[in-house]
This record gives C-alpha cells, sequence and structure tokens, in this order.
C-alpha cells in the first residue's frame, strides 16, 4: 500500500528542504503493514517500526521492526529519540506527551494524521475516544511550530472527517515546507 498523501507531501517538503539524510532516526507509530517505514527506508531513514501485531511484511536492513502494546500503562519508548516520527489512524490521548518527548530537542518533525468527530457517518472509528476533536491536534501541538493543519472532510481516496499537522522542534528553520498550510476544510 501507498504512503498517506499527507504524508508524502509533509516528507517531500522536508526533502526538498534539504533536510532528509540518511541515517536519521524515524519512528512510525502503530505502523500497521508498513507502508510508512518502507517509503522512510526508501529515503534512507534510519526507521523504527512498531505496533500491537506483527505484519507480514518484508523489512529492509534499515527498518527495525518491534511488536509492542502502545496503550500500556508505562509509555514502552521512554529515552527514545528520533527526528522524525510519523502518525496515522491511532489516537491514544494518555500518551500524547510521551510521544512528543521521543522528538529531538531541535528540527524533528512530526507527521500526524488521524480521523476526528464527525467520522462515524464514514465509518470507523467511531468512538469519541479514538476521534479527535475541532482544533484539538493543534492544541496538543502547542509546543512545536506548526507548518502545516488541515481539518474536515477528506474526500479523496474513501471520504473520513480528519485532521492532519507537521509540526517541528525548536524555531523556525531551514526545515520548513515551501509555504505553511492553514486551513479549515468544509
Amino acid at each position: 500500500m501507498a504512503p498517506s498523501p499527507w504524508v508524502r507531501t509533509c516528507v517531500d517538503s522536508l526533502a526538498a528542504a534539504g533536510a532528509v539524510k540518511p541515517g536519521l532516526r524515524a519512528l512510525d507509530l502503530a505502523c500497521g503493514g508498513g507502508r510508512h517505514a518502507l517509503y522512510l527506508a526508501s529515503l534512507g531513514y534510519s526507521v523504527h517500526a512498531v505496533d500491537k501485531n506483527t505484519p507480514e511484511t518484508e523489512w529492509p536492513a534499515n527498518v527495525q521492526f518491534e511488536c509492542m502494546d502502545l496503550e500500556q500503562p508505562d509509555w514502552p519508548l521512554t529515552g527514545q529519540k528520533y527526528d522524525l516520527i510519523v502518525v496515522t489512524n491511532y489516537l491514544h490521548r494518555p500518551h500524547f506527551e510521551n510521544l512528543l518527548a521521543n522528538l529531538k530537542s531541535e528540527h524533528a518533525v512530526l507527521v500526524y494524521e488521524t480521523f476526528m468527530d464527525g467520522n462515524a457517518k464514514f465509518g470507523s472509528p467511531r468512538s469519541p475516544d479514538f476521534l479527535l476533536q475541532p482544533g484539538e491536534l493543534l492544541s496538543r501541538l502547542s509546543g512545536l511550530t506548526i507548518l502545516r493543519f488541515e481539518q474536515g472532510l477528506r474526500g479523496t481516496t474513501s471520504p473520513a472527517m480528519i485532521q492532519r499537522a507537521m509540526g517541528i522542534t525548536g524555531a523556525w528553520s531551514e526545515i520548513q515546507s515551501g509555504t505553511i498550510t492553514l486551513t479549515q476544510r468544509d
């Protein structure tokens, strides 16, 4: 399966800024089948892919897959630091701050995309536990410099209500995209 267009757009903007270098460390959180881990590995990242289920994926040498429960009381990635973290279609609020602590202190990037309130009319997830509230992702990422943000109806691929953001640690820098996109979808 191909990477999410959102992830590809965000990571391509990093590459265009010269911020993608072989050996940088990336985390694909709740990686599922590994589509983003494989994409990041193809760009030269050293990827740590984690999920509660072990996918039937052939991993290249620069991907380390680890089966782990991300929703246990203690955060299993404490002390790990990454240059890039990618999260799609996953939300577990109790460890959100822990995840942000896994970003390196300067110029680390978080690319996040998941479902929001209103998605029940399109399918799962339907539970409020797994749906962001309007503006919630921006609020949770308030410690980052936001480079891109969108929320609302995703009409391409399969319709869904989504929120997605790209943010960096530290001050605005050369790791910025060509433009900042702060939009509210209808």
